[in-house]
């Protein structure tokens, strides 16, 4: 393949996509907030018509994000023949897959009382099922996939600012992500660490009701025999496949931390984790799933 021409290296796209009531709408809101020119429900055949466009108007346009429907009536499952015919073209659009929990998005469904598009005279789920079996394909080929099973308007919102608002985009974010393991695993993780081993703080009454963002119950996690050796260990594997990860064009990386209940000990270690990697020089943040579910 040829390089690509500046216009196009220097036109920067994102084509979001994913199950109704995964949350599209609010990732769209805020793609514009941070600067993007949003095509909400475009058609995927003209995907590269809009990119063209995009390239040539050049200002806010060389940042713009397409949102893809399965309403649309031109929408196929071909996303992938698309997303090669941009890269042909020289362009490196980066492919956003909101996805939820079956029972979530029923429950989503339920609480505004509306129908899911694909259902016809079915039930909810038969709706989600079709739906997942025209996109099943297109989640496999996206650069990102957020779940948003666990997460509010504004934590998802704050996920796409970090995301696709800071300064190099081309570099490999890492989200550093706590959570219970009694709320079940974070489906969009990469590698999952168990924090398990470590002593409790739940069961030292003056940290039971404190969380793992405080100083005294990190200390005391961090204390513990094991846990240096822990987060070093785990910094040192992100910083060993990172330059392997940006070569293959992966932008996006998970690491999941998880303890009982995603309070104390996953909470400490994340935030520990985080701050390692930053001091080595990457793009790392740390979120917190299942903080204060209890």
């Amino acid at each position: 393949m040829s390089q690509p021409a500046p216009a196009e290296a220097d036109t920067t796209l994102v084509v979001v996509t994913g199950v109704s009531g995964g949350g599209r709408s609010t990732v769209a809101r805020a793609l514009e907030n941070v600067g993007y020119y949003v095509v909400d429900n475009l058609p995927q055949a003209l995907m590269l018509d809009m990119a063209e466009l995009a390239m040539k108007a050049g200002g806010a346009a060389r940042r713009t994000a397409m949102v893809l429907d399965v309403r649309s009536r031109a929408f196929s499952t071909d996303l992938v023949g698309a997303i090669r015919e941009l890269k042909e073209r020289g362009f490196s659009p980066r492919v956003v897959f909101v996805d939820a929990d079956d029972e979530v998005l029923i429950r989503r469904f339920e609480s505004v009382r509306r129908s899911h598009p694909l259902q016809g005279e079915g039930r909810l789920a038969d709706g989600i099922a079709v739906e997942r079996g025209l996109l099943e394909e297109a989640r496999d080929q996206a650069d990102v996939i957020i779940d948003t099973s666990h997460l509010n308007v504004n934590q998802l919102r704050r996920r796409i600012e970090e995301l696709f608002g800071g300064e190099d985009a081309r570099r490999l974010r890492v989200t550093v992500l706590s959570f219970g393991f009694k709320y079940g695993l974070p489906p969009d993780a990469d590698f999952v660490c168990d924090a398990r081993f470590l002593p409790n703080p739940y069961w030292v009454p003056e940290l039971r009701e404190h969380t793992g963002r405080e100083q005294a119950v990190s200390s005391y996690v961090l204390g513990q025999e094991g846990a240096d050796a822990f987060v070093a260990t785990y910094a040192d594997l992100v910083n060993a496949t990172t330059a392997g990860f940006e070569r293959e064009g992966k932008r996006y990386l998970t690491v999941a931390v998880g303890c009982t209940g995603g309070k104390h000990r996953s909470v400490a270690i994340a935030e520990e984790l985080a701050a390692r990697l930053r001091q080595s020089g990457i793009a790392a943040n740390a979120q917190h799933r299942d903080l204060g579910r209890e």
